[in-house]
């Protein structure tokens, strides 16, 4: 089965930073993309970043370019969101996800969903 298992989320200040992990098991690692989405209350859920493991590129939405960074740890079938300099609109949950293209972090339709961390930001 697919299990895509996120973590990382918490409470931080404005400015600070956070790391959201996304370990995924159950298919060709190299062989998928892997999205990181968020959603907040009240809003649609939306693409964040994505990365192909398999040649990683990588792709992010405007309002997170220069502050947040995706990787990759292949040997660990994770991928990392590193989020920095924090701002209180990023608070959401965030989700990890499957998918054969980053054009996903458009679509928001991958093939498989983790559950989500949340990620708080206080002003």
């Amino acid at each position: 089965d697919v299990q895509l298992q996120a973590s990382g989320g918490g409470l931080v200040q404005a400015g600070g930073s956070l790391r959201l992990s996304c370990a995924a098991s159950g298919f060709s690692f190299n062989d998928y993309v892997i999205g990181w989405f968020r959603q907040a209350p009240g809003k649609e859920r939306e693409g964040v970043s994505c990365i192909s493991s398999s040649d990683g590129s990588t792709y992010y939405e405007d309002s997170v370019k220069g502050r947040f960074t995706i990787s990759s740890d292949n040997a660990k079938n994770t991928v990392y969101l590193q989020m920095n300099s924090l701002k209180p609109e990023d608070t959401a949950v965030y989700y990890c996800a499957q998918a054969y293209t980053c054009t996903v972090i458009i679509t928001t339709t991958p093939i498989s969903w983790g559950q989500g961390t949340l990620v708080t930001v206080s002003s």
